[in-house]
C-alpha cells in the first residue's frame, strides 16, 4: 500500500511538472515587445539633431603681388577696417626709382619725336626715322605702365569692409610673390550651414524662419533660410541648406555652432498653390 501510495504521488507530481498551462507564455512577451517600423526609424531620423555652423558671408587670404619689404601692416588680429583701407604697406624705392625713370625716358622720346614730326613737315627727314620714333615712345609708354602696374601692388587695400581673422606677417619682414599675409573676413552677415533631409524640401523654402541655439552664448537667434543647394546626396538622402541670422549680433563670431530648431509647418499649409 505505501508503495503505491508513493507511485502514485510521483505520477501526479511528473503530471503537473509537465503541465505546459504552468510555462510561461514565451509568444505572449514577444507581443509585448513594441513593434519596430519603417514609420519608427523614418520618425527617427526626422528629430536628429540638426547641427550648423555659423560662416562669414565673404572671406579671403591676402597675398603679397611682388617681393618685398614690408614697411608696416596697419591692422592686427580681430582689427576691424573699411573697404579701400590700406592693410599693408611695402618698401617700394626700388619699384618706385624705375618709374621715375621710365617716365624720363618717355618724356624724351616725346619731345624726339615730336621734333621729328615737325622735320617731317618740311621734308627734312625720311619717314622710317618718323616712324621710329613713333615706336620709341610707344615702347616708353608700355614701359611707364608697367613699372606703374608694380608701384600699385606696393600696397595691399581691402577689398571689402570686414575684420582681419590671422595676421601672417609683422613689419620689416621680407615676402616673396604669393605669400600669404592677412585671413579677412566679412562678419557683416554671418551665415549658417548644415544638412536637412531631402524630403524637407516639401516645406523648406528661402524666406523660411526658424531659431537657432548658439552652443557658445546659450543663446537663440532668429535666422532665415537663403539657399538650397542644388543637388541631394544620394546617399544620405540629405540636401545643404544655407541661412543667415537675422539681425546684428555683436556676441556672434564666425566659428561659432549650434542646433538649429527648424520646425514643419502644418500639413495643411505645406503645399501652397
Amino acid at each position: 500500500m505505501q508503495i503505491s501510495w508513493f507511485a502514485g504521488a510521483l505520477l501526479a507530481a511528473s503530471v503537473h511538472a509537465g503541465d505546459v498551462s504552468h510555462q510561461p507564455p514565451v509568444l505572449s512577451a514577444l507581443g509585448a515587445m513594441p513593434a519596430v517600423t519603417t514609420t519608427t526609424v523614418r520618425s527617427s531620423l526626422e528629430q536628429r539633431d540638426i547641427r550648423a555652423q555659423l560662416v562669414p558671408r565673404r572671406y579671403t587670404t591676402l597675398a603679397a603681388e611682388i617681393e618685398a619689404k614690408i614697411n608696416r601692416v596697419t591692422v592686427q588680429e580681430g582689427a576691424a577696417f573699411k573697404q579701400g583701407q590700406v592693410l599693408v604697406g611695402f618698401d617700394c624705392s626700388l619699384p618706385q626709382a624705375q618709374f621715375n625713370r621710365a617716365r624720363a625716358v618717355l618724356a624724351g622720346a616725346e619731345r624726339t619725336w615730336a621734333a621729328n614730326q615737325r622735320l617731317a613737315e618740311l621734308n627734312a627727314i625720311g619717314k622710317v626715322e618718323l616712324d621710329v620714333s613713333q615706336v620709341e615712345v610707344m615702347k616708353n609708354q608700355a614701359e611707364v605702365a608697367i613699372t606703374s602696374a608694380v608701384l600699385a601692388k606696393c600696397t595691399v587695400i581691402a577689398p571689402f569692409s570686414g575684420r582681419v581673422a590671422e595676421q601672417r606677417v609683422r613689419d620689416q619682414q621680407y615676402v616673396q610673390a604669393g605669400q600669404p599675409l592677412l585671413e579677412i573676413i566679412d562678419d557683416s552677415t554671418l551665415e549658417l550651414k548644415f544638412l536637412v533631409p531631402s524630403k524637407w524640401l516639401a516645406w523648406v523654402k528661402p524666406g523660411h524662419a526658424f531659431q537657432v541655439l548658439i552652443d557658445e552664448t546659450m543663446r537663440s537667434y532668429p535666422a532665415k533660410v537663403l539657399r538650397v543647394n542644388a543637388r541631394v546626396d544620394p546617399v544620405s538622402q540629405t540636401v545643404k541648406l544655407v541661412a543667415a541670422i537675422d539681425g546684428r549680433f555683436p556676441d556672434l563670431i564666425a566659428g561659432m555652432s549650434g542646433q538649429v530648431d527648424l520646425a514643419s509647418p502644418p500639413a495643411d499649409k505645406r503645399i501652397t498653390p
